[in-house]
């Protein structure tokens, strides 16, 4: 697989706590910007709006453990524990302070992090990422609800591929598809999602810390997400101190729908919006 969807920017791979995460760097100037990819996708979800955040500052996206092409461990899948996770990467990588870009299941986790840690983040970008049980999409409910062992199809890649097909308006760059695929092959997609089905234990824990998280928080969702509809958005701005929601004319995979207006708001956050939050 090249890399030439990602212009100079190439994957690699480290070792941080015991596993090897995949990421990818850009160079710049500014304050370093960390970006968590979503589920089932992986870092190569950002194919159409790397060029834009590139321009922003230097950037690290990273394959959370358990997800894309990085390595998983059984504790680490869940909402909290992956928030602590993600202060370890952040000191292993030697980021003192950044803005933070977290879609679907980085919602949860950045905002677990930024609670924990406010010193360490300028500011949060998340969204179409689960916030309340309730507000959920039927199908993502039915994955969570689902007895062991009882959902998903053997070969987690060919199910991920057609996902990602029947669900966006422009079907993701084949290099990109193909590396969804890998990330979700045999049980891998559903070992992935024990993190969701963490949500009705860590969802409430993490209500209960929102009205006390202080970093700016933007909030994007897709108008028309049914797996994540728009309502949890509307959920954590009601209850963040500062935060703002923005809302595109898309379906769940909104960076991938509408990636220039994903990057505008991204942008418009990033070189100031987010203080006036």
């Amino acid at each position: 697989m090249t890399d030439a969807i990602f212009q100079s920017s190439s994957p690699e791979f480290i070792e941080i706590d015991g596993l090897s995460l995949r990421l990818m760097r850009s160079e710049g100037q500014g304050l370093p910007i960390l970006m968590t990819a979503p589920w089932p996708q992986s870092i190569y979800a950002f194919h159409g709006i790397w060029g834009a955040l590139t321009r922003l500052g230097p950037i690290v996206a990273v394959d959370l453990p358990g997800f894309g092409r990085s390595e998983r461990r059984p504790d680490l899948m869940a909402p909290q524990p992956m928030g602590d996770f993600v202060l370890k990467l952040m000191a292993a990588l030697g980021i003192a302070r950044c803005h933070a870009i977290g879609p679907d299941v980085g919602t949860s986790a950045l905002l677990f992090a930024a609670a924990a840690r406010p010193d360490l983040f300028e500011s949060v970008v998340v969204g179409s990422g689960g916030a309340n049980m309730e507000r959920l999409g039927k199908g993502l409910r039915g994955v969570i609800e689902a007895p062991p062992g009882a959902y998903g199809e053997p070969e987690g890649g060919a199910q991920v591929v057609g996902t990602i097909t029947r669900m966006t308006r422009t079907t993701p760059p084949a290099e990109a598809m193909e590396d969804f695929r890998q990330s979700s092959l045999g049980r891998r997609w559903i070992e992935a999602a024990d993190y969701v089905r963490a949500y009705p234990r860590d969802l409430p824990r993490l209500e209960a810390l929102l009205p006390a998280i202080r970093t700016p928080v933007l909030v994007i969702s897709g108008a028309h997400d049914p797996i994540v509809p728009p309502a949890n958005g509307d959920f954590l701005v009601e209850r963040l101190p500062h935060a703002a929601h923005t809302v595109l004319d898309t379906g769940h995979f909104v960076w991938e729908d509408d990636p220039d207006g994903y990057a505008t708001a991204v942008s418009a956050w990033i070189r100031g919006g987010y203080r006036s939050a």
